[in-house]
């Protein structure tokens, strides 16, 4: 995860569009991780990887520490997805008998995702940067905007839950 950014960073900060491309192909992957695992639905986990994207371009100029350029763009991904999850308990879709259903049965993967839709937004949000993208307590910390002493402490909590969920 110790990628040196600094150099297409200053690039992009001058608007060098293909410096900026570089910076995205090297995080594209974990930001859609990231966003599908908090949304739990590919579409959304689109719109939102897209929408970080397109402001992290924008306001790349306001960026200080080219070193910290995963953590900014992580921070920016954050918001975005916490905002879609607001808008999951605005958003009501009436159900007709002509719905179609958004994803295909799979009885694997069930009991993993009905223990994982019990976990609140936060939760899922940082046990999903922390076990399938690698990053630190601190790193969480500072993307999410809280103390490195929570992130833990959510994260063992949330693996309890989840141990306690699964084995019920």
């Amino acid at each position: 995860m110790n990628n040196d950014f600094t150099e297409d960073v200053k690039l992009a900060r001058k608007g060098d569009s293909e410096a900026f491309s570089r910076l995205y192909s090297i995080v594209y992957k974990d930001l859609y991780r990231i966003a599908l695992y908090s949304l739990r639905n590919s579409h959304d986990a689109c719109d939102v990887v897209s929408d970080t994207v397109l402001d992290a371009f924008c306001s790349i100029g306001s960026l200080r520490d080219e070193a910290a350029f995963r953590l900014w763009i992580m921070r920016i991904l954050s918001a975005k997805i916490k905002r879609k999850q607001r808008d999951y308990f605005t958003d009501i879709v009436e159900l007709t008998e002509e719905t179609e259903p958004a994803v295909e049965f799979n009885c694997e993967k069930t009991e993993l995702k009905h223990a994982m839709d019990a976990l609140e937004p936060r939760s899922r949000l940082i046990l999903s940067m922390s076990v399938l993208e690698g990053y630190t307590s601190g790193e969480i910390a500072d993307i999410c905007g809280i103390k490195a002493n929570t992130v833990r402490s959510v994260l063992m909590r949330t693996k309890k839950k989840l141990r306690m969920l699964i084995e019920d």
